[in-house]
């Protein structure tokens, strides 16, 4: 009995070095994606970027991601959630730093795809990491909670724009971004490999086809829902300080207003730890598209400035409560032989709306289209892929993970 308390305390402990080493991983990509849209203001006045120019930063680093995904999520298979975790802070983290450097548009694109591989390589492989330590009972509530960092990464950057910029510069918020390096070393000695990647090793060798055969009608779902969920969230929140702006204010009152909508990430992560657990992982991600769409209709027609905070932050709530509900169900999908993979092409493909979205928002705004008609796309694909979860996806909450 003494051999199995002390097994299960060591495995609290190692998922909880795993969880905080994710976590803080995690935070720090949240952080860089929500500066990002706050240094697009700054750039736009600096550089004399056009409306489309600025759409086309935002996608070349969403490009980057979609490539890291599906890079990062088969590296992961073939030799190991934890080397490749480490690869992708590192790959981060160093250009990141650069861009703080980057002297013109052309070298910040370069800089901001360099950054995008390393920063989407690294969601799928940390999510997929931390499902694989945590105890069945508890995992979706886990990874939803991993997912929460993202929103503390996001007020990092609200709070660094609304602070840093505006006295000293979006340089110095930027360079910021290299502290996952440091993150690194601190992992490769005190994080071990997923045991699970450990067996299937020996095992069996990755089929990437099986993604397309025996988990067909799994990989339609998360595809569909990936794509909604990236093309409305990246459509929408990168393009949120330049909203407020050309509806009239200005950039320091767009800053103070996104910080008040980006604190309303945290509670939607939290009740959607709740409910995947009490509904299951396939209702509570539906509910939470739904609303998002709902409010993404409203925060698009707002003409007032409190029901442009209500339903910003509500829309904040829902989109990002969603999302905590999707990086829990995706692992939750695939045999651990392909799970990394098939996270990482799911998200890869995802990607694909997050590239189109920020271009697309640029030119519609050049074209002068309504912010009314631009968020009722967002709504329109998130009901989309609210309808193909609900065909075509398979409630994950009791599968067990092998």
């Amino acid at each position: 009995m003494s051999q199995i308390n002390a097994a299960a305390a060591g495995s609290k402990r190692e998922l909880r070095k795993v969880f905080w080493a994710a976590g803080f991983g995690w935070m720090f990509d949240a952080m860089d994606v929500g500066l990002l849209s706050f240094i697009l203001v700054a750039l736009r006045k600096e550089w004399g970027l056009s409306a489309r120019e600025a759409g086309l930063l935002g996608t070349v680093n969403l490009v980057g991601m979609a490539i890291g995904a599906v890079l990062g999520g088969y590296l992961a298979d073939r030799f190991g959630r934890r080397p490749v975790f480490l690869l992708t802070l590192v790959v981060f983290g160093a250009f990141s730093f650069g861009s703080a450097f980057a002297s013109g548009f052309v070298l910040m694109l370069l800089l901001r795809f360099l950054m995008g591989v390393g920063l989407g390589a690294e969601l799928p492989v940390a999510s997929t990491l931390v499902s694989e330590f945590s105890p069945p009972e508890a995992r979706g509530r886990t990874v939803v909670l991993l997912e929460s960092f993202w929103a503390v990464g996001w007020i990092l950057a609200a709070v660094l724009a609304y602070f840093v910029i505006p006295p000293y510069g979006w340089r110095i918020a930027v360079a910021v971004g290299a502290l996952p390096i440091l993150l690194a070393f601190w992992i490769r000695r005190e994080v071990k490999e997923s045991p699970q990647f450990r067996r299937q090793k020996q095992e069996r060798r990755i089929r990437i086809r099986e993604l397309f055969t025996s988990y067909k009608r799994e990989t339609i779902a998360l595809w569909a829902v990936w794509f909604a969920i990236a093309f409305s969230y990246y459509g929408m929140f990168l393009w949120l300080p330049s909203v407020l702006v050309d509806k009239g204010f200005s950039m320091i009152q767009s800053f103070r207003y996104v910080l008040i909508m980006t604190l309303a990430q945290l509670p939607g992560y939290f009740v959607a730890s709740y409910l995947v657990e009490k509904w299951g992982r396939k209702a509570t991600l539906a509910v939470f598209l739904v609303f998002s769409g709902a409010m993404a209709l409203g925060f698009g027609s707002s003409d007032s400035t409190a029901v442009l905070l209500v339903t910003g932050a509500l829309l904040s709530f829902s989109n990002l409560g969603a999302w905590g509900a999707l990086y829990a169900y995706t692992p939750e999908n695939y045999p651990a032989a392909i799970r990394a993979a098939g996270s990482g092409f799911a998200a890869g493909f995802g990607r694909l709306g997050s590239v189109a979205a920020p271009y697309l928002v640029g030119v519609l705004v050049q074209a002068d289209i309504g912010y009314a008609s631009i968020f009722g796309v967002f709504a329109a694909v998130l009901l989309i892929g609210t309808v193909m979860l609900l065909l075509y996806g398979v409630e994950t909450k009791t599968r067990r993970s092998d």
